[in-house]
């Protein structure tokens, strides 16, 4: 992530946006259709910018979503 202003999406924030299960989320992370960090805490962030190209359609992993 370049940008250390970017604002990180929690996976229950990810989650409604494209209403699925917070489980789904977090899936979504551990495969890599999604970038995301893990905290210190083992907790998922997403990076919003790619969470809303996701969500427009725009595939953000390699093999699409």
């Amino acid at each position: 992530m370049t940008n250390t202003n970017a604002r990180l999406l929690r996976p229950g924030e990810v989650a409604a946006l494209f209403r699925v299960d917070v489980k789904t989320a977090s899936r979504w992370a551990v495969s890599g259709k999604l970038p995301a960090i893990k905290t210190p805490g083992g907790h998922w962030r997403f990076p919003e910018g790619p969470v809303r190209a996701f969500l427009a359609g725009e595939s953000t992993a390699a093999d699409g979503p």
